[in-house]
């Protein structure tokens, strides 16, 4: 073998290694998405939940380098949270950011307002959401690798957010709202999704049955079924899960225990059968 032909052996041998060494680096940014959805809110007489977004921060957990918080989005974003149920989501971000841990959301609400089905409107004070922002952790800590998209799931509960002042069974006995955001923040990489359709011994579908997931005594979360008789709880930690299906004229129905699985979809139906009324 000449001199040549060895250096031209050495620059092939060369030129691979760099091209694995490159192949491997892994990018420094992953991708964020951040969604909106709503736990339903019980009652016939509301048409809006309003709520307006003007900035949402995130933090980086254990960041030894200045601020932790990293602004994400300043954009001015309204929403009727009564339109964000049984699965529908709104998009928040979808950005690229820093790959590490991140453990804390602030969300800045400037305004929210509730209005009734007779066009009655009330504008709800906030409390600190439009100062310091709303806080909304997140157990465990969300991970953004780089190359990657990270998906997180911001869940405002309007039956819990939106308080009633005075009796909500007519328009005449409400007095009020308080505004007391409750909202989760979820993984949806590490939780799952529970769905499924309530139909009557007819095959109809029923609307407005209420659907109570339970982990052993306690209520995890609720919701309602649409006029199509499906429902959707998105975010659910994983686990076992017991489902309630309740609705007045309608025997309630209780499941067996059904497992939820990250980053999958459980699927729980039900039958309900009519009461009949007796004189």
């Amino acid at each position: 073998m000449d001199g040549k032909q060895l250096i031209a052996i050495m620059a092939i041998l060369l030129s691979g290694l760099f091209f694995s060494c490159s192949s491997d680096e892994v990018p420094a940014n992953g991708t964020l998405k951040v969604h909106l959805t709503d736990a339903p809110f019980p009652t016939d007489l509301v048409t809006e939940a309003n709520v307006t977004i003007n900035k949402i921060e995130i933090r980086k957990k254990d960041d030894s380098q200045g601020s932790p918080f990293i602004t994400l989005s300043e954009e001015v974003m309204d929403f009727n949270m009564l339109d964000l149920t049984n699965g529908v989501t709104a998009g928040l971000v979808d950005l690229p950011i820093e790959a590490g841990e991140y453990d804390l959301v602030r969300l800045y609400v400037s305004d929210a307002g509730i209005k009734l089905k007779d066009g009655s409107e009330y504008t709800l004070k906030i409390p600190s959401g439009a100062e310091t922002g709303i806080k909304v952790f997140i157990s465990p800590a969300l991970v953004v690798k780089g190359g990657l998209t990270a998906e997180l799931l911001l869940d405002l509960d309007v039956s819990k957010s939106f308080v009633l002042n005075g009796d909500i069974s007519s328009p005449a006995g409400i007095e009020g709202f308080n505004f007391t955001p409750v909202i989760k923040a979820a993984n949806l990489s590490t939780t799952g999704r529970l769905v499924g359709h309530v139909k009557d011994a007819e095959e109809v579908p029923v609307e407005g049955v209420q659907v109570t997931v339970k982990s052993g005594e306690e209520v995890y979360t609720t919701t309602f079924t649409d006029a199509d008789g499906n429902y959707a709880v998105l975010g659910v930690d994983a686990g076992m899960y017991t489902l309630v299906f309740e609705k007045e004229g309608y025997q309630t129905i209780t499941t067996d225990e059904a497992e939820v699985f990250a980053a999958n979809k459980t699927t729980v139906d039900a039958q309900v059968a009519a009461v009949e009324i007796t004189e």
